[in-house]
């Protein structure tokens, strides 16, 4: 069995991470790439750092379970299939589903934290950044935590100024100059993605050759 090409793939919170993985989902089947979640990897709540303030940080790299991230990684590579149960953003309205991972010729690793991680960045062929205008990061972490997670604006901008932003600031930007390819998406990543894609293409066809 030939090794998966393995990507990684951070930025801020509010980079555009997802959007920019389900756009890049489109262009390849389920049997070419396999995408894995550091979000799926959280501590539950009552083992989370909390502030001075009384506030869960959950932008620490502690609130993830390195180490069951990092087995589940070799497990792809070792070409087996991962199951793990969805990470509902302590929602308790919600039914958490059981996630299934097939092993894959190309496997993203997602996740603020993956270039920290360094056991899981040393397995890495190519791992890319999303770079935004802080402004903007606000702002869509701000839509999408009111409307997708009902969370209060109070909280929400506490959180960004307390949590998120000193994480940025000590866990992933100094790793962005590590990055093969800085990929701007303060207003589109469009010309980015089309580069990820193609490369993609590319490795798929010398592996079928």
């Amino acid at each position: 069995m030939q090794k998966p090409f393995i990507i990684g793939l951070t930025g801020v919170s509010g980079s555009g991470k997802t959007t920019f993985l389900k756009c890049l989902e489109t262009a390849f089947t389920r049997e070419e790439l396999c995408v894995i979640s550091q979000d799926n990897y959280y501590r539950p709540k009552d083992e989370q750092t909390i502030d001075k303030e009384g506030v869960h940080n959950f932008d620490l790299p502690t609130s993830i379970n390195q180490e069951e991230f990092h087995r589940d990684i070799v497990a792809l590579l070792e070409g087996e299939t991962v199951k793990r149960e969805e990470y509902t953003f302590n929602n308790d309205l919600v039914t958490p589903n059981i996630l299934e991972f097939p092993s894959c010729p190309i496997i993203l690793i997602e996740g603020i934290f993956i270039y920290h991680y360094k056991e899981i960045k040393d397995l890495m062929d190519l791992k890319l950044f999303l770079h935004v205008k802080e402004t903007t990061a606000l702002s869509r972490r701000i839509r999408r935590d009111r409307i997708e997670r009902n969370y209060p604006l109070d909280d929400v901008l506490y959180r960004y100024e307390k949590h998120v932003l000193p994480t940025y600031e000590r866990y992933i930007k100094p790793y962005e100059y590590e990055a093969d390819l800085i990929i701007n998406n303060s207003q589109n990543f469009d010309m980015g993605l089309d580069v990820v894609v193609n490369y993609l293409k590319n490795v798929l066809a010398k592996r079928n050759a």
